[in-house]
């Protein structure tokens, strides 16, 4: 495609040099050019990538676009535009024909729940019988096949190839999680959503955006259109004061959802029964009302139903199969994932790394389990330090035993990071002990417990590392427990009594 044709809706500060060039493709990583390529100069979190602007002329390339003027006696064709990131976005949305012009596309956002109400999206798409992707936290759902997800919303250039694929692949659908740092990096700029869902906010990653409002005003682009029209349809946790907030701010469609409404606008859940079997409950909506009953467990996953629900109601896709696709969804992995090895109590994996999400997950087990709680948790190094003591206090509070062990230490002692969680701790004076090595911490655990117990491994979820100060090691929490539990003598073929769990009705 010819650079003129590429710069197609983007405004220049300036441009020196010819824009009759074929470019044979747009970079952001100065490694990966190639001779003729367009280099777009972006700024990361860490590094300038107009630093590499040399290392990218050395390998050939034709063009470079960044905020900055062209350097003094520059022969290349120089683009300097107002944001890189954002004339990256619209460039590559150019190069690739706009697959989001093709695709309906539905953006999840909200501090937790994304995954689960993505997945159980598709699901719900999929059982209706149309061909659908996914890009999130824990994978991308491509043509060619599943992949792990580096990030949750990619850089705009890696997420129009991904969604050109899908186009040219024949899918109709793409259900993606988009990140407030997809939002504030503009990742999604300029991509026309069909419809927008909010899910919940809470603390994250203030470490980044700096306070709450910033984080908050991230989440609220997708809703109110970010270099393209607001999404048409809207789906909002209405029992979250942002979700009302957002009400009043969006255009178009907009569906509410939360439990226990009698409003007969509202999506809700009537006679909800949870238990670790499941979540039995009646599905109330403004155009009917349906038996449900999914194979997910735990309140929080009831309202990411209701989630789906709403937004699939609105898109106008049909009570019986929005059902059924609730009802194929079995599991989420590092999502409330039980590990059963014929152990008498229970062990769940769960990703909850925010004081919200650590609350609902502990709040969950204290309404399925007729035993003690135990937790296992850390926090990430390099990340918000504020929310360790808000996260301890939680832990202590509604656990019966809380172990601190490391998470992500990252460049951070871990000795340092379990400090600043015990703080929290020992406000609440909750019972704990400290355990660095996290596989240790596991086996402490779980030689702790007793039938009807159980045993929550917090924070990571689907992750499959743990990143230290100069290396990372490959890391599964569900094989980690896996092993342990065997290694303690239980097995599938044990003949010892299962944990009894309680049902939780409401």
């Amino acid at each position: 495609m010819q650079l003129k044709e590429i710069l197609q809706g983007i405004k220049p500060v300036a441009i020196s040099g010819r824009t009759e060039l074929d470019i044979p493709a747009i970079r952001y990583d100065s490694r990966q050019v190639q001779p003729g390529d367009l280099f777009v100069a972006i700024c990361g979190e860490k590094l300038d990538a107009y630093d590499f602007v040399p290392s990218a002329l050395k390998r050939g390339a034709a063009a470079v676009m960044s905020e900055r003027p062209a350097p003094a006696e520059f022969k290349p064709t120089w683009i300097q535009v107002r944001s890189a990131r954002q004339a990256l976005a619209l460039a590559t949305a150019n190069f690739y024909h706009h697959p989001a012009r093709t695709l309906k596309l539905i953006g999840v956002t909200g501090t937790n729940g994304k995954t689960t109400t993505a997945y159980l999206l598709e699901s719900v798409l999929r059982a209706a019988d149309q061909r659908t992707g996914l890009i999130g936290t824990v994978e991308y759902h491509l043509p060619s096949g599943i992949i792990p997800a580096p990030f949750t919303t990619p850089e705009s250039l890696d997420l129009q190839i991904m969604l050109a694929q899908m186009r040219d692949a024949g899918l109709t659908w793409a259900v993606m999680e988009v990140s407030s740092h997809g939002l504030a990096l503009d990742r999604v700029y300029g991509l026309p959503f069909a419809a927008a869902v909010f899910t919940n906010l809470a603390r994250d990653h203030l470490d980044f955006h700096g306070d709450f409002e910033h984080y908050f005003q991230a989440k609220k682009r997708l809703f109110i259109g970010h270099g393209a029209p607001p999404p048409p349809i809207v789906a909002l946790n209405v029992d979250d004061p942002h979700g009302q907030q957002l009400r009043h701010q969006c255009s178009g469609n907009v569906w509410l959802y939360g439990m226990n409404h009698t409003d007969p606008q509202v999506v809700t859940a009537k006679r909800p029964t949870l238990s670790f079997d499941g979540i039995r409950f009646t599905l109330e909506s403004p155009v009917g009302s349906a038996e449900v009953h999914s194979p997910l467990v735990g309140r929080p996953n009831l309202a990411n139903i209701l989630a789906a629900a709403a937004a699939s109601l609105a898109l106008g896709l049909p009570l019986e199969k929005i059902v059924a696709g609730i009802e194929a969804l079995t599991s989420v992995p590092g999502r409330f994932e039980r590990i059963d090895e014929g152990q008498p109590f229970a062990v769940v994996v769960d990703f909850a790394h925010t004081d919200l999400a650590l609350q609902t997950l502990l709040q969950t087990a204290r309404e399925l389990c007729r035993g003690r709680v135990l937790i296992v948790f850390g926090c990430g190094g390099d990340r918000d330090r504020s929310k360790r003591p808000i996260m301890g206090e939680i832990a202590a509070r509604l656990a019966d035993l809380v172990i601190l062990t490391s998470d992500n230490p990252r460049s951070e002692d871990p000795a340092r990071i379990v400090n600043d969680i015990l703080v929290g701790v020992q406000k609440a004076e909750g019972n704990y002990f400290i355990e660095l090595n996290r596989r240790r911490a596991f086996q402490r655990a779980f030689e702790t417990a007793a039938a009807g117990d159980i045993v929550l491994l917090a924070g990571k979820g689907h992750q499959a590392e743990i990143i230290f100060r100069d290396y990372v090691e490959p890391w599964s929490e569900q094989e980690t427990a896996r092993t342990l539990l065997r290694q303690l003598g239980f097995g599938k073929n044990t003949t010892r009594a299962k944990a009894p769990v309680a049902e939780a009705r409401q």
